[in-house]
């Protein structure tokens, strides 16, 4: 993935100092962590039990009172988090806790849920999306490994099983993997364990730490390498163990701490790592150590917590799993750093998402431009015959068969959804979709237990949250294809379950059923759509009569309804190709014939005729679904 902007340890040739300076200071695009660099200590196995402490980690210097957890959080862990919430789970004795703080807001935790297994001494990671927590102390559920949304409350999930029961462990993160390292098994490990956040599954076998070690904190790192330190085998150990988190292998002697101890909170920033607290050989401790990552070499005194400390859970609002620019711009632009603007009639970006056997991944598109797709990250479910609306800044994709999530991503920043909210009423899919500036609407689909519906429910693009119902659809049916203006929605074809050729309306502002608006040249279902601001285009599909799949394009006038009319052919009889748009090009992404395509086929929407080829998907998929930064329905 091409950066947008030079990092200083990467810029060659062209790229002068002058030019990371004015990335940084006037186009603002240089890369930064997260929040403002606020290190955080959470709990204490001694009174008082419940204290969070709060440092400023770019400086130096003593820690202040930020608030209390809702109860003891000593022995568990943090996941980190973003940088406006982090997450503290479990504790002693093994509890199912799961607490948050807002790092802006000095105050008390919240709680966020619970574990899928009370348990304490965990590891765990994050990045801005997922939280993950691994292994733990609690009968019979040393090895597990489950996962929580960071930016939605609720309750943990299974993701999978370490390859051996462990507590006492230590965890890192990078913005896309979770390690788990050490522990006590029940004697100390050098075992490095590992998963990928965005998927599930069990942990895979990382390398090893330069030795065992059990009681070590949770770690720090930069966006390429990780740090862990001390711990106990049965000695206290000052040893700062350094790997890399993007090739697998074993750790590396980093350097050593001002004080061997265990059971440390830790927490960094991109450029430094502080351990805090923890017991030595004589005494718990109040000490602070800090590193610069970047450097090779020993801990120094950073200043002193408000209490002597241990078994305290920690984070920061800038760790090593938030890759964020503030404000950003996203690697597609040139090296600059000055983004194209967004919005009808200039935004550039079209998106498509899942398809083929419930795939994850999202790709996108340079409308303006020919060329091939690039990914852009991937859903946290796969997907497929879905819907999809969009904003000038944000995407957002929602449900499938058998499911009712929604996730969402932001066209600045390439990276993997969140959570967005849940399908109401029926629950499953919103096969085709439009909306304008604020609304978008999820219209029809098909559930396996009450078969295909009517009913259209809509969202408010910029706001977290569940559907409301908007109202009902002419016909109940599956598989259909949605476009629109800023004013009028339309729902095109679909199977209700023999494909038809009906064609219905709605105002996108206001609530209430659809109206009929005419018929297309021929019934079909899975089928594709763009629109400008007057014309709307439908592109192939899948008929009743054989060959079942159609290259016809037909169009109607958006603003007054009727039949459909002939626009032209595509270049291959297709469905379930997914149609995304500017206001001017329309262009058709994937599809099957029965295989899956990966080609991309364009139209000039103000003028009939075939499609030409735009490039190429740099995967094969269909029954997907598209939308754009700069379509039609946005003025």
């Amino acid at each position: 993935m091409a950066n947008s902007y030079p990092r200083r340890d990467q810029a060659r040739g062209i790229w002068k100092i002058n030019d990371i300076t004015k990335n940084i200071k006037e186009d603002g695009t240089y890369p930064q962590a997260g929040g403002a660099g606020k290190g955080f200590s959470a709990g204490n196995n001694n009174s008082p039990y419940i204290l969070i402490d709060v440092v400023t980690i770019p400086t130096t210097g003593n820690a202040t009172d930020f608030g209390d957890l809702i109860s003891s959080g000593s022995n568990g862990t943090s996941c980190r988090g973003s940088s406006t919430r982090l997450i503290f789970i479990g504790g002693n004795p093994s509890a199912n806790v799961i607490q948050y703080i807002t790092p802006t807001t000095s105050g008390n935790a919240a709680d966020f849920g619970d574990l899928s297994v009370a348990r304490e001494m965990i590891g765990g990671g994050s990045n801005t999306t997922r939280a993950v927590n691994m292994g733990g102390q609690s009968p019979g559920a040393g090895n597990v490994i489950d996962f929580m949304a960071v930016a939605t409350l609720g309750n943990a999930a299974d993701f999978g099983d370490l390859t051996q029961t462990s507590r006492q462990i230590a965890g890192n993160c990078s913005t896309t993997r979770a390690f788990a390292m050490g522990g006590d098994t029940p004697s100390a490990t050098d075992r490095m364990e590992m998963v990928e956040i965005s998927t599930t599954g069990n942990a895979l076998d990382f390398g090893n730490l330069v030795s065992a070690a059990a009681s070590t904190p949770q770690g720090c790192g930069s966006f390429t390498r990780g740090l862990n330190a001390g711990g106990q085998t049965p000695t206290y150990l000052t040893t700062i163990n350094s790997f890399n988190y993007g090739s697998l292998g074993n750790a590396i002697d980093f350097g050593d701490l001002t004080v061997a101890r265990r059971l440390m909170a830790a927490f960094s920033n991109i450029q430094r790592g502080c351990w805090a607290g923890g017991t030595d050989p004589s005494s718990d401790s109040n000490v602070i150590d800090f590193v610069t990552i970047s450097s090779f070499g020993n801990a120094t005194d950073f200043g002193d917590l408000t209490a002597n400390i241990q078994s305290a859970q920690s984070g920061a609002d800038s760790h090593q799993g938030i890759e964020e620019f503030l404000p950003r711009a996203p690697e597609l632009y040139s090296p600059t750093g000055r983004p194209i603007a967004s919005g009808g009639g200039v935004g550039d970006i079209g998106m498509f998402h899942g398809g083929g056997g419930a795939n994850t991944n999202i790709d996108f598109i340079q409308m303006s431009t020919l060329g091939n797709s690039i990914q852009f990250g991937d859903l946290q479910t796969g997907t497929q015959y879905t819907g999809a609306c969009a904003d000038a800044t944000r995407y957002v994709a929602g449900g499938k068969e058998g499911a009712n999530f929604i996730e969402y991503v932001t066209f600045a920043s390439k990276g993997n959804a969140a959570n967005f909210g849940d399908f109401g009423a029926n629950g499953e899919r919103g096969d085709g979709s439009s909306n304008n500036n604020t609304r978008g609407i999820f219209q029809g689909g098909y559930n396996p237990g009450s078969g295909f519906f009517n009913e259209a429910a809509y969202v408010t693009i910029q706001t977290l949250g569940n559907t409301s119902d908007f109202g009902d659809l002419t016909v109940a049916v599956g598989s259909c294809t949605g476009t629109s203006n800023s004013t009028r929605g339309l729902a095109i074809g679909g199977a209700t379950p023999t494909a038809t050729n009906t064609v219905g309306y709605c105002t996108i502002a206001s609530t209430g059923n659809y109206t009929d608006f005419g018929d297309l040249t021929t019934a079909c279902k899975e089928l594709g759509s763009c629109a400008s601001p007057t014309r709307a285009v439908k592109f192939g599909g899948r008929t009743e009569s054989s060959p079942n799949n159609t290259n016809e394009m037909d169009y109607f006038t958006i603003a007054s309804t009727g039949n459909a009319t002939d626009f032209g052919d595509m270049e291959v009889a297709t469905r379930g190709a997914s149609g995304v748009n500017n206001q001017t090009r329309g262009i058709a992404m994937g599809g099957k014939t029965p295989s899956n395509l990966n080609t991309i086929q364009y139209i000039t929407i103000a003028s009939t005729g075939n499609t030409t080829d735009f490039g190429d998907m740099y995967r094969s998929a269909a029954d997907g679904s598209s939308k754009s930064n700069g379509h039609s329905g946005l003025s």
